[in-house]
């Protein structure tokens, strides 16, 4: 194969890698569905240059390759005219056993073309292997690299990360309210009792990694491993952050309902959903939506218990396989219920998303050049914060084991 033809499949394979990327990124948004991240539509934007690139690279390849292909063509064709159209046959291969007989008797009786057919039938070939030619065999790479990072983020989505302000900062939330109660007689005085309104420090945790590549490894790989580098740190990014919301907010949620050892029973669990439900919605006075995270090894007990069927008269429409992947995976009771990797093990949260607040400050990749050693650094951080607005707006379900 030409350097050409090598390079022009290299440019052919990188196109399809990042238009398979772009349509991941966009697959992964409409299952939810939701907008692109800010994260999503950068690396769109560099998957899109990239491609934009390859393609300006290809043409004066693809040129060249044309011109050189109307030469052959037309050598073949003048090579043809001078050596005439008449030549032997370099190989013979029979139809049938019946047609090899046939030909036999013919070179018997002294058919020449008989005869010659036989010869070249018989003659001993040396057979040309890929094992004869291994310096000639290019080594092959099926794109795209399988990397099993669950970039989703179920409780932070649900939650909707707020813009993270910059340094010290507090909510403000009403630790006393004002009172009313009924008059004891007419002109008597009413009940007066003031508003306290106290405030909720927020301090922010920094995530973030960061990876030195080597110049070669950049301009040589296929697909490209900056590209694969920042998608990963991206990915345990994302890891981390959901880690720490699902942490803190189990950790700050009063006890609640408990399941028993063993296999529970559809009643059992949708009765600790309602118990702690019913001690959740007072807590926030009713504002927020109620939602509930279960880890994914509890969905072997929830799934099987709330199957999809759709009878009328079930507390669930049934959990699907494939919803996991999307973080929610049905109801139960009206409680959405979402599957995610940083809850702790045989523990469900239920909390009102007026309970509990997500502030993020993400500064993506960073990179800077290392001409000394001819390397790159490449870097993925943010900024993180998970606020427990009221505590007694969420509890904690745990099945013994």
């Amino acid at each position: 194969m030409r350097q050409s033809d090598q390079m022009l499949a290299r440019y052919a394979a990188e196109i399809e890698d990042r238009q398979n990327f772009i349509d991941r990124l966009i697959e992964d948004a409409e299952k939810q569905p939701r907008d692109l991240t800010e994260q999503e539509m950068e690396l769109l934007t560099r998957a899109r240059d990239r491609i934009s690139a390859c393609n300006e690279q290809m043409k004066p390849l693809e040129e060249s390759l044309r011109i050189s292909g109307e030469s052959s063509s037309r050598v073949a064709a003048i090579a043809k005219l001078m050596t005439g159209t008449s030549k032997k046959p370099k190989e013979v291969e029979y139809r049938s056993a019946g047609h090899y007989v046939l030909d036999r008797w013919r070179a018997g009786i002294g058919q020449s073309e008989a005869s010659e057919r036989l010869e070249l039938y018989h003659r001993a070939a040396a057979h040309q292997t890929t094992g004869d030619n291994p310096g000639l065999l290019p080594e092959q790479i099926l794109g795209p690299v399988v990397n099993f990072v669950d970039a989703g983020r179920p409780l932070t989505s649900a939650l909707g990360a707020r813009q993270l302000p910059s340094g010290s900062w507090s909510r403000p939330k009403v630790t006393q309210h004002t009172a009313t109660a009924g008059q004891v007689g007419e002109k008597t005085e009413l009940t007066s009792q003031k508003m306290v309104i106290g405030k909720l420090p927020v301090s922010a945790s920094t995530y973030g990694g960061y990876v030195n590549v080597s110049r070669q490894d950049i301009d040589w790989t296929q697909p490209a491993i900056m590209d694969l580098i920042i998608n990963d740190l991206a990915g345990q990014y994302a890891l981390d952050t959901e880690n720490h919301v699902c942490t803190n907010l189990t950790t700050a949620a009063p006890a609640g309902p408990t399941l028993p050892t063993g296999a529970p029973t559809a009643a059992q669990v949708t009765a600790a959903l309602w118990g702690a439900a019913a001690t959740v919605i007072p807590a926030t006075g009713g504002q927020g939506s109620i939602l509930a995270v279960a880890p994914p090894e509890l969905m072997a007990i929830l799934g099987p218990l709330f199957p999809s069927v759709g009878p009328t008269n079930a507390q669930s429409t049934g959990f699907s396989v494939a919803a996991m992947a999307s973080g929610l995976a049905g109801s139960i009771a009206g409680i959405p219920v979402y599957v995610s990797n940083g809850m702790a093990a045989d523990t469900i949260l239920v909390l009102s998303s007026a309970a509990a607040e997500a502030y993020e400050d993400r500064i993506g990749p960073l990179q800077i050049a290392e001409p000394s050693v001819l390397g790159v650094q490449v870097a993925y951080a943010g900024y993180f914060a998970a606020l427990v607005i009221e505590a007694a707006g969420m509890s904690k379900i745990v099945k013994t084991p």
